[in-house]
Parts: structure tokens; C-alpha cells; sequence
């Protein structure tokens, strides 16, 4: 049922309307005997209604906006306040003639006529009866017709079928107006107080949600208990849709009110954070719909909303609201199990590998084994790999290649010099200026979670009051472990077991033992003179050509001028001394080609001397053996092998050992083993006893600014005093390495690949070692070890019998 907005509770006759009153009565069954015995004019104006149709007695508002309709009213307005209303039958023809009428209509009585300000007429009108057109006499300027009665019969006064039916309407009426809530209470009183049935039935009708059609059709009924019950049966169809959406309204209720509360309440703190500075709503949502693309577990995401409603609580004028807009940030940032695909075409892998380095056979080989088992198993923890070697090797740039073997990110993390934890593990967040460990603001950056992650100088770590950065580093690399690193700053586990860490280092001695345990050593050795001459021509010239703007036609330099460098101007392990010096070579072809001069695209040995001065580093050639008590070791450095010089000298004095030479503990030990060794065995050796009391000897190893240390330097310091003690010459081109005991016994030693490259550089052509350094000499390709000549011993009388020769030194002393 609809609102009514004309009805009123005042029982007083509608024959006494006034039209300045304020209230309008309702029908008494006095009224409406009057009404009926009212005689119908012949003719009357007709008023088309577009949407409603009028029912004897009801008071309905009509607003006629067109202009025949205006001059109607206003002409019935002024005479005798009686117009007949008639409803169109479609709608929306906007000039209606006859045609589009319906034939039967209400006579009805104009009680007041109002002008609205937008110059509509606003008329309120109350049927009388019901008419039926008979002839249409002038359609101009409005519709008049000629009309007669159409009677209505009603049942007996006293019938009990139509009273029940009357009961059953009103009270439906009140069930209704009872349970929607579009219509007020106030409306039952009205229903209550009808006392005329027809009008009764009327009113119902007038007042329901019903189409033009079905409320024609409820009009044009003759018999009022017809009428009566085709009333109640669409009261019943509105009552049983009202229930129904009642019931549906009650089922959703509870979960709209806790939305429209939330709702409120999200509204008022959102107003109250505007008052207070500026809203945050719109970051919120964007973090919200960030969050939804994510594919952290249930966990994370608990965790997520947890921190978010805590950041939608904030007022974004306080300090910590920054800090947990950068925590949760770094929370969608983060690649939570995104990881890239794994390339496993194992021979690209050897293409990518081989074209980028040249020789590091060994390293090569481990990774190809890595990739295939990867292969296999999909799902493999990735080891940790640490590659061990001098500067300059190709360590860092490995892991480059490792990358784009596998098809994953590449990142990389400088460890030389961190010496405060919070930079691998993070900071808590409760401190100003807080931010997460390098480790996972790397795995960001590298926007998946299997990235290749080389850990450059792991070995130059060190530590202060500020914690032990070595021992945070024991739970990354661990691959027991690293599935759920915890950073402080993130406060959660982060899982790293599927990142491939590569760490490089130079030496191995300074590494924490703990931490080295946990990784696989790979040692890069150094380059032979070959290959380096193979890395000049096809990575370092190139690329310098390119780097200073020039074309390979600038500039040729053919392998033996390569090899020139590589001997001459060079002294190291790795390669970066030659790219320098490659450069120079470079920068002296830009710089004629710039200043338009004539130069030598093709290098030779004089433009080599002329660009980079003479050969400074040719001294550690091997030198001749004229003299007693002069013996080539092999050393090991930090930037690969080196020869060096042991010298002895015998002077007049009492027996006193003076050792020079910058050396450490564990050599000078050496030497005093070498010359008790030598006292104890005087006689196998043919050395007079008297000697050791008469004369005073004095060992040096050359270049006293280095710093020397280790044990591989005994066999060739006693080599050095048995030479000195009989002046016999030392075995021509030999050199050798080796640790000895006081019973005689040589040790093997390491470090062999580099200094038998180092051997090799300074044109030595026998080399001697502990037998058990055999194993070491087998893992060396045979084409580095041409020309080369080995000796393997375990006792110091076979070191003294292969490198002494029977022949004595020039202007030998006589002992």
C-alpha cells in the first residue's frame, strides 16, 4: 500500500468542505448517499491522467502540467467544480484524444486548486461516481463529451459473505501498514474509521502498488463484491511479498548492521584523522590491493593485516607512523615465494661459462655438476660455493655468468669492511633510522627469491662493539638453516634455502672456521703466461678498444708482444695489472689517432718499451749459480706463486746463525732446523765439524720490506748451508719447496699450482718436491707442466744429493 498523504482522522462530511481548511475528511456513508442521488451532468470537460486511475470518494493530488489540462482545471475551477477523469491508456502519448482514453472514468470535484513556482498547477480532487463516455462533442481546447451513469451493485445489506470479506480487508490493511515501514501508523486509524464499505474498498484500492491497467480493471467492476475480492487477493499477493522481503531484510540485518557499524566507525576515525593531519585512507586500500596479488602464506598474511589495521589505527602525524608504513612496504616489496624459472640447457650453460672465462676448468666443472642435479632434482637446496683465489682471478665476474647460465637475478653484496651485524641481520624497527639487513634489501632488489647472491671478500669481514657480522653471516649460509632466516627489522622468517649464494675470497686463514665449514671451497688458481696471453687477446683488448671509443683496426698486438707485457710489466696471479697496462697500450693509439699523427697499428717489442717504460719485473728470473749458498725457493703469495732467493754467506767468528730478511717465526725456526740438521750429519755431508765454531753464517732472503712466513722454505735454506759449508755449485735452473724435520724428514707443503706457475714464469727448468706433493702436480693440466722437470723426495739427503753438484763454485773458500 502507498503513503497517502490527504487522509484524516476528522469524521466531519465532505459536503461541509471548506476549501481554506487544512485537513481534508474523510467519506461518511451520509456523503455518500448524497452523492448518489446527485444527477450527472450531461457533458463534461475531461481530464486525462497519465499514471493513476481515481476512485468514487478517494481525495487524490493531481499536477497537470500540460495546457489543455491547465486551462481545465482553472475553467472548472471558476463554474461548477465538477470535471469527469478519465485514465489514458498508454502513458506516454503526450496530447491524448479520445481514442487514447479509457471509456470509463470517476466524475470528480475539485476541492482545491494550488500554483507551484514551477508553473504547474497542483489540484486536489475527490471522485464522486463512476461515468462511462458516450459521445466526444469537442476535443478543442480541451476534451468535452457527453457521459451517462454506470451504475454500481452492491450485495444485500445484510450479507454475511461480503461483511466477512470487509472484516478480512480492513484487517489485512492493518497488517500491512503494520509491517512496512514506508507507510505511518497513522494510516490503521484511518482504515478504522471508515465506515463506508465501497468507500473502504476504494481507498484499498487507490492506495495500492498496482499498475493503471489492474486499478482500470478493479474500477470498471460493476459489483461491489466482485471488486471486494479482487481487492483482497492483491492485498494478499502485497502481503506475501512484504513478508517475504521482510524475511530476507532480517536474514541480512545482522551482517549489514556489523558492515554499516564497521562502516560508521571507519567514517568517523578517518574524519577524526583528517581533524588531527591529513588521512590515509587512500594508502590503505593501496596497500590492501598490493597485498591481494601477494603469495605469502597464511602466516605472513595474518601477520600483514595485523600491522596494517595497526597502521590505520595511527595518527599519520606520529614518528612511528612512517616506520610502519616503511615495514609494511617492505613486506609487499619482498618476493614472497616468487621465484624465476631455472634455465637447465646445460651445454648453453658451458657456451655462456667458456665465452666469458677462459681456463678455470675446475670451477666450470663443479658448476655444470650443480646444474644438473638441479635438474634432476628441481627442488635441490643450493649449496653454498666459495671461490678461493688470488685478486684479479675472475671470482666476482663468475658469479655474473653462474647467473645468466641459470636464468636467474644477479646480486651482489660487498662484504669488505662490514664490521657491524645489523647490516646483515637489520635493525630492530623500534629505533629511529631502522632498516632491514643487506641480505633483504638485496632479495627486493632482485625482485624473486632464488636470485644468484655473490657474497664478495667474505674474508675481509671484521668485527667491533658492534657484533660479529661473520657470525650473523653462520645462519645465511646454512642450508639447514636459511629457510627461515629471521632479519630483526621483519620480524618474521624469510626463507633463503632457494637462493644460490657464491661467496669469493682471497685467503681462506682469516675466514671464521665455523663459517668456512659451512661452505664448499673451489680454489680459482692463478693464470699461467698462456693464459693470460689468451685472456689479452680475447677479453681485455677488446674490451679496452671499446672503452676508449676504438675499433680492433686502431690497434693489433700480436701474442708475443702480449707475452712481452704479460712478463715484463706484470707481476701477479690475475689479470687486472695487464688491463691497466693494456690500457696505457690503448691510450697511446687514442691519442695519435686523436691529434691526427701518423703510429704503428701494429705493436712491436721497441713501442711496448717506448709506451710503458723498460721491463721492470723481470728480477725474479732465475739467476745464475756461480755463487755457494744461493738457492731458488717457491713462495706463496696472496697474488699467486713467486720465486725468491735464499742467501747464505760464511764469515770468520764463533759459531753465531744471524737470519735477515723481514721473516716470521715459523722461518727462522726453519733455518735453525736446516743448520742443527747439517751439525748432526757433518760427516755423510763431508764437512769438517770445526767449521761450525770458526765461522759465523748469516742467512738473507732478499726484498727485506716483504714480510715472509711459512714452513715451505726449509728444504732450500738447507740446500742454501750445504752449499755454503762444502762451495759446491747448486743444481743449475732448479728450484724447490718444502718443509723439513729435525730428523730429516721433508714435508709436503701447499700452494703447488701457483708456484710451479711461478716457477715456470722465471724459466726454471727442474723443479723439487715432497713425494707427497705428487698428487698436487697430477690435478695440473700436463700442457702447463711442459718443459718442466720433477723431483719427489722424503728425506733430506735425497734433497742434498739432487740439488748439490759435485763441481765447486768459482774462487771457492777453503774451509
Amino acid at each position: 500500500m502507498k503513503k497517502s498523504n490527504f487522509i484524516s482522522l476528522d469524521s466531519l462530511s465532505l459536503q461541509d468542505f471548506d476549501e481554506n481548511s487544512e485537513l481534508i475528511p474523510l467519506m461518511t456513508p451520509e456523503d455518500e448517499e448524497k452523492i448518489e442521488k446527485e444527477e450527472l451532468p450531461e457533458t463534461l470537460p475531461i481530464l486525462s491522467l497519465r499514471n493513476t486511475v481515481l476512485f468514487p470518494g478517494v481525495v487524490i493530488p493531481i499536477t497537470a502540467g500540460r495546457d489543455k489540462s491547465i486551462k481545465l482545471i482553472n475553467d472548472a475551477n471558476n463554474g461548477g467544480k465538477v470535471i469527469g477523469v478519465v485514465s489514458q491508456i498508454d502513458e506516454d502519448v503526450e496530447d491524448p484524444k479520445a481514442e487514447d482514453l479509457h471509456k470509463i472514468g470517476t466524475v470528480a470535484r475539485i476541492l482545491k486548486v494550488l500554483k507551484m513556482p514551477d508553473g504547474n498547477t497542483t489540484v486536489i480532487i475527490q471522485g464522486k461516481k463512476r461515468f462511462e463516455i458516450d459521445q466526444v462533442i469537442t476535443e478543442q481546447p480541451y476534451i468535452k463529451a457527453t457521459v451517462k451513469e454506470v451504475p454500481q451493485a452492491k450485495p444485500a445489506a445484510k450479507n454475511k459473505e461480503f461483511g466477512a470479506i470487509i472484516e478480512s480487508i480492513k484487517d489485512l490493511a492493518v497488517q500491512i501498514i503494520k509491517d512496512s515501514p514506508n507507510i505511518p501508523t497513522e494510516a490503521t486509524f484511518a482504515i478504522k474509521n471508515i465506515e463506508s464499505d465501497s468507500f473502504l474498498i476504494n481507498f484499498v484500492s487507490s492506495n495500492m502498488n498496482l499498475s493503471v491497467d489492474e486499478k482500470q480493471a478493479l474500477l470498471e467492476m460493476n459489483h461491489l463484491k466482485d471488486r471486494a475480492l479482487e481487492t483482497l487477493r492483491f492485498m494478499n499477493i502485497e502481503f506475501q511479498k512484504l513478508e517475504l522481503k521482510n524475511d530476507i531484510q532480517s536474514k541480512v540485518q545482522s551482517d549489514l548492521n556489523q558492515q554499516q557499524r564497521e562502516y560508521f566507525l571507519n567514517q568517523q576515525l578517518k574524519t577524526i584523522q583528517e581533524e588531527l593531519g591529513g588521512g590515509n585512507a587512500e594508502e590503505i586500500e593501496e596497500m590492501k590491493s598490493r597485498a591481494e596479488s601477494k603469495l605469502w602464506d597464511e602466516k605472513v598474511a595474518k601477520h600483514f593485516e595485523k600491522e596494517l589495521a595497526k597502521m590505520q589505527r595511527m595518527n599519520p602525524q606520529v614518528a612511528e607512523y612512517s616506520i610502519q608504513r616503511n615495514y609494511l612496504d617492505l613486506f609487499l616489496d619482498l618476493p614472497w615465494n616468487e621465484f624465476s624459472k631455472d634455465n637447465f640447457d646445460l651445454k648453453r650453460a658451458e657456451k655462456i661459462l667458456d665465452r666469458d672465462h677462459y681456463g678455470l676448468d675446475d670451477v666450470k666443472k663443479r658448476i655444470i655438476e650443480h646444474l644438473a642435479v638441479l635438474k634432476l632434482r628441481n627442488d635441490m637446496k643450493s649449496p653454498i660455493i666459495c671461490l678461493y683465489g688470488p685478486p684479479g682471478v675472475g671470482k666476482t665476474s663468475l658469479g655474473k655468468s653462474i647467473a645468466e647460465a641459470l636464468g636467474r637475478e644477479y646480486v651482489r653484496m660487498s662484504l669488505g669492511g662490514l664490521r657491524d651485524e645489523a647490516e646483515i641481520r637489520g635493525h630492530r624497527k623500534t629505533y629511529i633510522g631502522a632498516m632491514p639487513g643487506r641480505i633483504i634489501q638485496s632479495l627486493k632488489k632482485a625482485g624473486t627469491s632464488n636470485p644468484v647472491f655473490v657474497l664478495d671478500e667474505i674474508d675481509k669481514l671484521s668485527n667491533s662493539h658492534q657484533g660479529d657480522p661473520s657470525s650473523a653471516l653462520l645462519e645465511v649460509l646454512d642450508p639447514e638453516q636459511n629457510s627461515e632466516f629471521h632479519d630483526n627489522f621483519l620480524e618474521m622468517g624469510y626463507d633463503l634455502s632457494k637462493v644460490m649464494f657464491i661467496a669469493t675470497s682471497n685467503s681462506l686463514n682469516t675466514i671464521q672456521p665455523a663459517l668456512r665449514d659451512r661452505m664448499e671451497i673451489i680454489n680459482v688458481t692463478g693464470y699461467t703466461i698462456e693464459e693470460k696471453v689468451e685472456i689479452a687477446k680475447r677479453h681485455l683488448l677488446p674490451k679496452q678498444l671499446k672503452e676508449h671509443g676504438l675499433e680492433d683496426k686502431h690497434l693489433k698486438i700480436g701474442k708475443p708482444q702480449l707475452e712481452k707485457i704479460v712478463e715484463g710489466y706484470t707481476r701477479e696471479s690475475g689479470v687486472r695489472g695487464l688491463e691497466k697496462q693494456l690500457a696505457k697500450m690503448v691510450r697511446y693509439a687514442a691519442k695519435n689517432i686523436a691529434m691526427d699523427e701518423a703510429y704503428e697499428v701494429k705493436v712491436t717489442n721497441n713501442i711496448i718499451v717506448d709506451v710503458l717504460g723498460g721491463p721492470k719485473l723481470e728480477r725474479d728470473k732465475y739467476e745464475n749459480n756461480n755463487v755457494a749458498g744461493v738457492v731458488t725457493g717457491l713462495a706463496w703469495t696472496r697474488v699467486g706463486g713467486d720465486i725468491l732467493f735464499i742467501e747464505s754467506i760464511l764469515s770468520k767468528g764463533k759459531g753465531a746463525l744471524n737470519i735477515t730478511g723481514n721473516l716470521g717465526k715459523v722461518m727462522k725456526e726453519s733455518s735453525t732446523i736446516a743448520m742443527e740438521f747439517i751439525k748432526a750429519h757433518a760427516d755423510q755431508l763431508k764437512i769438517n765439524p770445526e767449521v761450525f765454531e770458526k765461522y759465523n753464517v748469516h742467512i738473507h732472503v732478499p726484498e727485506g720490506a716483504t714480510p715472509k712466513d711459512g714452513p715451505s722454505a726449509g728444504v732450500t735454506m738447507l740446500t742454501s748451508l750445504v752449499s755454503l759449508f762444502t762451495q759446491r755449485k747448486v743444481k743449475k735452473s732448479l728450484a724447490m719447496t718444502g718443509e723439513i724435520t729435525l730428523r730429516g724428514k721433508v714435508l709436503p707443503v701447499g700452494g703447488i699450482k701457483e708456484k710451479i706457475l711461478a716457477a715456470k714464469r722465471a724459466r726454471i727448468k727442474e723443479i723439487l718436491l715432497c713425494e707427497d706433493n705428487r698428487r698436487d702436480i697430477e690435478e695440473i693440466k700436463p700442457e702447463y707442466l711442459k718443459g718442466l722437470t720433477f723431483h719427489y723426495v722424503t728425506d733430506m739427503m735425497d734433497v742434498v744429493n739432487i740439488a748439490i753438484t759435485n763441481q765447486k763454485v768459482k774462487n771457492a773458500k777453503k774451509l
